[in-house]
């Protein structure tokens, strides 16, 4: 038998793995949070196969590469990916797009993705600005099942029937105000730079932001990060709860995928409980033991939250609870407001975050504390104005994101091949 020297297996053993490169890593430069698209917001069966979607996102870090993560996690069967690629928009709200890369999937233009799973692009070689608005295009040669996607995206995406993936003006596509199949889009990153998560409802998912207007509370703290490496993204869903799931999975049960899982994270920021709060008293009244309930099992669940992100060296931030007196759906009594008094007291005062952002304080009325100032109400009492959007995205102290050194990782080089 010929004895094979062990220099020359690993050497072919090098050579099948294919190339490699000393990469500093990667961080998450956009992302959303995943669930199950219902009712208005699923792609009718005529847009929901065969069909290609562009999508438009806006990175808040930039880099000389990038990746894209597509999601069927909440799939039940496999979804296959016919084709895909990334070019830099022409502007949100209009499909046209400048000269692009085609995305490959271990090498292959075409992909499937098991059920339940994500599936990350190979890298890209596309140097981008902060900032800078991405379109991303997808061909879906079969529908999923179920959906998964993001209802909340306050921006515009576009529908055409067939594979149209990189044509530079989609001509005849439809419009849409969702995001599908697309968890985030990651960008190489210097050892300094690192990803901020910030996790909620529809207060951070940016109820009654018009869309393509990029005017999100996250949206303005990502503008005021700009230049520094760090990756904001929102992982708010709408009608969110901590405790039970309703709009979403709920928070406990979704923050180590929209949290954890992602890239580079140093940092999260939760602000929830509102919905918690409102749910409970929003159809009957609640006796006194059920209100210390409540309170008591919100309690429990931020410290869970603090337990799991510390565990993987994330600082958690902790948000206090807005005001959200004389709200119409809610209708909040007095009982709820000492609720919500008592979860801000703990948010404040525990020890349990590593850091407070007292969005109460900023938004409430200083003459009638249980309200929203009159400047940062939007009218419906529950959800802040632009104004007070733009006065939350202010408040969040920079100084909170000390950039430290990450250690090297090796990924595979980019495909520098399929532009076009």
């Amino acid at each position: 038998m010929r004895i094979v020297p062990r220099s020359v297996l690993l050497m072919a053993a090098l050579v099948l793995a294919g190339p490699a490169t000393a990469h500093d890593g990667w961080i998450a430069s956009w992302g959303s949070a995943q669930m199950i698209p219902l009712n208005e917001n699923v792609l009718p069966a005529d847009r929901a196969a065969a069909v290609t979607l562009r999508q438009i996102v806006r990175l808040s870090a930039g880099g000389r590469c990038l990746r894209v993560r597509v999601s069927n996690v909440f799939g039940t069967r496999p979804l296959a990916i016919g084709s895909g690629a990334v070019a830099r928009a022409a502007r949100p709200g209009t499909p046209q797009i400048g000269p692009g890369r085609r995305l490959a999937f271990a090498g292959r233009p075409n992909a499937v993705i098991p059920a339940g799973a994500e599936l990350y692009s190979d890298p890209v070689p596309l140097p981008l600005a902060p900032g800078t608005d991405l379109a991303i295009d997808l061909y879906l040669p079969e529908a999923a099942t179920p959906q998964t996607g993001h209802p909340g995206a306050r921006a515009t995406s576009f529908t055409l029937r067939g594979d149209h993936v990189g044509e530079p003006m989609l001509a005849g596509a439809a419009p849409t105000t969702r995001w599908y199949a697309l968890s985030d889009v990651e960008t190489a990153a210097t050892p300094m730079a690192g990803t901020l998560v910030v996790i909620g409802d529809s207060i951070t998912d940016g109820y009654g932001v018009l869309p393509d207007t990029n005017l999100r509370w996250t949206d303005r703290l990502a503008e005021r990060l700009r230049g520094r490496g760090i990756g904001v993204l929102n992982a708010g869903i709408g009608g969110n709860r901590m405790l039970e799931d309703g709009l979403g999975p709920n928070l406990l049960a979704r923050f180590d995928r929209d949290v954890i899982a992602r890239s580079g994270v140093r940092w999260a920021i939760i602000l929830a409980g509102v919905n918690d709060l409102g749910v409970l008293t929003r159809d009957a009244s609640a006796d006194p033991a059920a209100h210390a309930d409540m309170v008591a099992r919100l309690t429990a669940g931020y410290r869970q939250i603090a337990a799991r992100a510390h565990a993987h060296g994330i600082r958690i931030i902790g948000g206090t609870i807005t005001p959200f007196g004389g709200n119409d759906y809610y209708h909040p009594g007095p009982a709820t407001e000492a609720d919500r008094q008592a979860v801000n007291a703990f948010i404040r005062t525990s020890g349990t975050f590593d850091a407070v952002i007292d969005f109460d304080r900023i938004l409430r009325d200083p003459a009638r504390p249980d309200r929203l100032a009159p400047a940062y109400d939007s009218g419906d009492h529950l959800h802040p104005a632009p104004a007070g959007y733009r006065a939350m995205g202010d408040a969040v102290p920079l100084m909170l994101f000390r950039p430290e050194p990450r250690p090297k990782v090796t990924t595979t080089k980019p495909d520098r091949s399929d532009s076009w």
